[in-house]
């Protein structure tokens, strides 16, 4: 691997027009591919053999019309106001695509269109079906200008829903939020950087690496959409790990550089030094990130999967930009990054830091360990719910006509549980009549018969929608299961079945992460209690994390510092994401600080003296890596869709406790615990080690103080 890595950094030198025009090229078209890829969001799942979700599928299938549209609006009173609904349903039924149009002034009262009050209507529009993505969305456009018209010709506002319009609203709204994500945290990062490395140029080139990481992360994505469907969370959360990534990777080889120059090496030297060192340590995170991700493809929800792909997709892009862009960068500007006049001291701000910890190392790791797991407790107390317009800010459309309809039209306050089958309608009615009298159930709607033979019965539970009286009907009906087989979908059964599969996949994520990393961390140090202790570590890390999503986002503590109103619940993805995410960057900050303390341990040093010099060498690209990813991670808290704000607050909080109280004292305290027991393992497995082992020590070419590298 030496050798590779030395000969990228010799390339990346020599031949660094043809890479930067490269990574040019990939810039320009990653972002012309990429900006496609929000079109093709969808929540879309279907083809899944999971019972909700192929219940919805029999639904759709037997279905007679398409995607439906539906426009609340206050009933008009006067002769010109329902003349005016009179002629829009009419326009509607001449409209290209648009199958049917249910008029509330000519409906029959039971169609239940007009609300209990007298006040308020529903205009209901439905598209033809299987129609092509370019044609219903030519459709939907049509259908709403129409309808957009009669803001002006009735009393009130004209509110349009429907889940079309969710999910169109939610995609656009995600884009949006990564932008301003972006744009948040990118200048704010840029000044960061400008006072570390004390210099623009040298600041400016983890920016630019992130910036291609989005556009290669961008275009990757819209290569994914061809094969996986990407749900509208996708690109933000996939944007935030790449940027996280790209800044870390690059400011540890620039680091590196700074490092190598000034212990006089020239600047060609410096750079192949710094691939052949920090990249090997880029790599080796790298790996670990993707084996942390790896653990998605245990679910067998899409969205995991798909978020998992993206992952990798992503860190692969961030790895490639760290290896071959910011040598690149380097060669190209090195006259104008400033080179330190002195040499590193070990003995600065943390080595007194490991010293004070490892006098008090009993002390240090009772009580954080206690402080972590007291704030992860209010986890145990947590409450979970699938996305939907009350996840949306109050000034979306979809989100007003979600809380209208509730407040005018009480009935549908709650969306029903769906009973499907393939039976008629007549059959499906006398089963329903049986589980009429479960608990927890208001209202059974008479079955109907759909299209292929297939029936629908719909049962409304009493409650929210996705509360614990319906959940706990979803179980029922499924426990009372005629003779003849039925799905039991809807708002409630999905997230009954997203729940088990997550408790299902669970077990195995975490055996597939857990043992990735230990074998990664053992080949890298040889250990057998490095890797658990960084395991524990991480959870006690991770546990933190996720008490304080609970009490923020479920509790409402600081909801108006960050914009937002509390549902009650967390959105049921956001902890697998960010337990998968999180513990990948947190084994990143664990290779960076053991990748030094193992090298130094090797060379002779005592260990309690090479954490304390392996801390003060890597504490400070450690904290300036983890502030940059928090500013990176708090820039997405300003977003309006709430998934994303959990998952940027969770991740910054994630960074922040573990480059601080865990890299900076938790860690140094226990292995001043351990001693040399932290080096300890079998012999049998030393012999591994010694044939298979990742060895962060290099022999780096003489120093040469000519500059070799032109302006």
């Amino acid at each position: 691997m030496t050798d590779v890595l030395q000969s990228l950094g010799n390339f990346c030198v020599r031949r660094r027009r043809w890479v930067l025009t490269g990574w040019l090229v990939a810039f320009v078209g990653g972002l012309a591919l990429g900006v496609q890829v929000f079109p093709r969001l969808t929540t879309d799942y279907s083809g899944s053999d999971i019972e909700s979700f192929a219940g919805f599928d029999h639904l759709i299938s037997s279905a007679q019309y398409g995607p439906r549209i539906t426009a609340l609006a206050d009933l008009p009173t006067d002769t010109a106001g329902r003349a005016a609904v009179t002629s829009t349903a009419a326009t509607l039924r001449r409209t290209t695509d648009v199958g049917r149009v249910v008029d509330p002034l000519a409906a029959p009262p039971a169609t239940g269109l007009i609300s209990p009050d007298g006040h308020s209507m529903l205009i209901v529009v439905d598209l033809r079906r299987d129609l092509s993505g370019a044609r219903e969305s030519t459709a939907v456009d049509m259908v709403q200008a129409t309808l957009r018209k009669l803001d002006t010709r009735l009393p009130g506002t004209v509110l349009l829903g429907g889940d079309t319009l969710l999910q169109r609203e939610s995609a656009a709204q995600s884009q949006r939020d990564t932008e301003r994500g972006e744009f948040v945290a990118l200048p704010i990062t840029l000044l960061v950087m400008v006072v570390l490395f004390g210099g623009l140029v040298a600041a400016g080139i983890p920016l630019l690496g992130a910036f291609a990481s989005i556009a290669g992360g961008l275009a990757a994505l819209f290569g994914l959409s061809f094969a996986l469907n990407l749900d509208p969370s996708v690109p933000s959360v996939t944007t935030v790990m790449g940027l996280g990534l790209s800044i870390d990777y690059a400011l540890l080889i620039v680091q590196r550089y700074r490092e190598e120059r000034g212990l006089g090496r020239d600047a060609h030297d410096a750079v192949v030094v710094s691939v052949m060192t920090a990249g090997r340590t880029i790599s080796f995170s790298a790996l670990t990130v993707t084996t942390a991700l790896a653990g998605l493809f245990m679910f067998r929800l899409a969205i995991f999967r798909a978020l998992g792909a993206a992952g990798v997709s992503v860190v692969l892009v961030a790895l490639a930009a760290g290896l071959t862009l910011t040598p690149a960068l380097l060669a190209t500007f090195h006259r104008r990054i400033k080179v330190p006049t002195e040499v590193m001291s070990d003995d600065g701000f943390f080595a007194r830091l490991a010293r004070a910890t490892q006098r008090r190392a009993a002390l240090v790791t009772i009580a954080l360990s206690a402080l972590l797991i007291a704030a992860g407790l209010p986890f145990l107390g947590v409450t979970f719910q699938n996305g939907g317009a009350n996840l949306l800010p109050k000034d979306f459309e979809a989100r007003q006509y979600a809380d209208a309809l509730a407040t005018r039209f009480p009935a549908a306050a709650t969306d029903p549980i769906n009973i499907v089958a393939k039976t008629s309608a007549t059959e499906l009615n006398a089963w329903a009549d049986t589980v009429r009298t479960l608990p927890g159930i208001a209202r059974v709607t008479p079955a109907v018969d759909r299209r292929g033979g297939w029936s629908l019965v719909e049962i409304t539970p009493q409650g929210p929608t996705q509360g614990a009286r319906a959940q706990d009907v979803v179980h029922q009906l499924r426990a009372h299961r005629p003779a003849f087989r039925i799905w039991v979908t809807g708002s409630a059964a999905v997230l009954v079945d997203f729940k088990k599969l997550v408790a299902q996949g669970l077990p195995w994520a975490i055996g597939i992460l857990a043992l990735g990393t230990f074998v990664l961390l053992f080949l890298m140090t040889g250990s057998v209690l490095v890797p658990i202790k960084a395991l524990v570590m991480n959870t006690l890390s991770l546990g933190a994390t996720f008490g304080v999503l609970v009490l923020v986002f479920q509790d409402g503590h600081g909801s108006s510092l960050l914009n937002f109103t509390p549902t009650g619940a967390l959105e049921t993805w956001v902890p697998v994401i960010v337990f998968a995410f999180a513990f990948g960057l947190s084994m990143d900050y664990e290779v960076f600080l053991l990748s030094r303390v193992k090298e130094l341990y090797d060379s002779g040093m005592s260990n309690d003296k090479a954490v304390e010099v392996g801390l003060q060498r890597s504490g400070r690209i450690i904290t300036s890596a983890a502030l940059l990813v928090f500013i990176v991670f708090l820039g997405f808290t300003t977003g309006k869709l709430l998934g994303i704000k959990q998952m940027g607050l969770a991740l910054a909080t994630a960074v922040a406790v573990d480059a601080t109280l865990v890299r900076c004292l938790l860690v140094p305290a226990t292995m001043t615990l351990l001693g040399d027991r932290n080096w300890w393992a079998p012999a049998w497995l030393r012999r591994i080690h010694d044939r298979l082992g990742l060895r962060e020590h290099v022999t780096p070419p003489p120093i040469r103080r000519t500059e070799s590298v032109d302006a």
